[in-house]
């Protein structure tokens, strides 16, 4: 946002404040490549340091927000007054942070962690060597790319999640079912509908669980991946509608005409519905949008395509759009073997494909979810039905 204010003519001083020591980064290769040690930390940052200061754009790192005073528009820093920060223009863009259990409460054992930042992943990769044990908690696709990360690395796995199924909110059985086979084949030992009851043994470093179904599963390192929670808190302290996220218009404007929110932290309208769109490319293209307003007023509501990635093992899967409501799913083969991608349908209406290995229909899907015309599930299903005629 601060570089797109800047190449749209914006001359006002620009602040950004950080809890972290680094620079703004990229977080996606945390689970990927950053965690097994292929992308160096210096290639995770989304700038060169210099170019912030050759922009005018101020960087106040690992310094942390206690609490915002609309009136008088200032942000104070740890609590103590005489170090303040005043504004015209506040921007809530503070993401989120991990889920993790209650049981364990603030500060997790040695040997458990959760993933979001450069520190969890530096932490979490020293304890990662062949031939021991980690526990993922949580089958989602952060979960499941620690699993393809572990196994890659010699380690022994288990995923425990606690739906019935893996991927239960975000992709039909159809995807879930594929993924399973994948990490089944490569070694995992995934367990679906359990439950974790209590961690056992050294309070700093336990080693086993109990599962409320009877029976124990040891390991040497865990990690939760078990959602994330929008970073809220001082926004709701300063009086502004938040709702699961900071609510916003299509305009990233708050219930405070002089605070705005982009990224994780926001719940943004999307075809009707009220939603939090936990993506880089939401973060980056709404922070745009709400810069082009600012620098120029009246433009266009925000209308996201979401999209969304994962790479596990050797499979890239690619996702555009949301399934929200889908009632149909319909399954069509790729150009290449082992390519496929399933198709959401509501009603007669795509509105979400998973691309497994078959770049070609996701890219087709993100320009057809961008336009009203598109194709029906009897053409999607026929693969001798020709992606790019339509």
């Amino acid at each position: 946002m601060a570089f797109r204010l800047r190449q749209k003519g914006y001359r006002g001083s620009i602040t950004m404040i950080g809890d972290e020591v680094w620079p703004p980064y990229q977080r996606p290769p945390l689970s990927k490549k950053y965690l097994t040690g292929e992308l160096a930390r210096d290639r995770l940052s989304l700038k060169p340091a210099e170019t912030y200061e050759e922009n005018g754009i101020e960087l106040l790192l690992d310094r942390r927000v206690a609490r915002v005073d609309r009136a008088a528009r200032r942000v104070f820093f740890d609590g103590n007054d005489d170090n303040s920060l005043d504004y015209e223009t506040l921007i809530f863009a503070t993401g989120g942070r991990p889920r993790q259990p209650d049981d364990l409460g603030d500060t997790l054992p040695e040997n458990i962690f959760t993933l979001r930042a450069i520190s969890d992943a530096d932490a979490m990769r020293e304890r990662l060597a062949p031939g021991k044990h980690l526990l993922v908690v949580g089958g989602g696709y952060i979960g499941l790319e620690l699993a393809a990360v572990a196994r890659k690395r010699g380690l022994k796995v288990t995923l425990l999640e606690q739906a019935p199924r893996i991927l239960g909110r975000v992709a039909c059985s159809q995807t879930a079912d594929y993924f399973r086979h994948l990490h089944t084949e490569n070694g995992v030992t995934l367990r679906e509908g359990v439950s974790i009851e209590s961690f056992e043994g050294p309070e700093q470093r336990p080693s086993f669980v109990k599962l409320t179904e009877g029976d124990e599963v040891s390991f040497d390192v865990a990690v939760f991946g078990i959602g994330l929670l929008p970073n809220d808190t001082i926004a709701r302290e300063a009086g502004l509608e938040c709702a699961g996220g900071i609510i916003v218009d299509g305009w990233g404007r708050t219930s405070d005409p002089d605070i705005r929110a982009a990224g994780d932290c926001a719940r943004l309208p999307y075809r009707g519905d009220m939603i939090r769109l936990e993506s880089v490319h939401n973060a980056i293209a709404q922070a745009e949008h709400i810069a082009d307003d600012i620098v120029c007023p009246g433009g266009p509501s925000y209308a996201p395509v979401p999209w969304f990635w994962s790479d596990q093992y050797d499979c890239k899967l690619q996702i555009a759009g949301l399934n929200l409501g889908y009632t149909k799913v319909v399954t069509r083969p790729g150009t290449k073997p082992g390519a496929f991608s399933n198709w959401y349908f509501k009603g007669e209406e795509m509105i979400a494909c998973d691309a497994i290995n078959d770049a070609r229909s996701f890219m087709m899907a993100k320009r057809w979810l961008a336009v009203a015309h598109r194709p029906c599930p009897e053409l999607i299903c026929d693969p001798s039905w020709d992606l790019a005629k339509f």
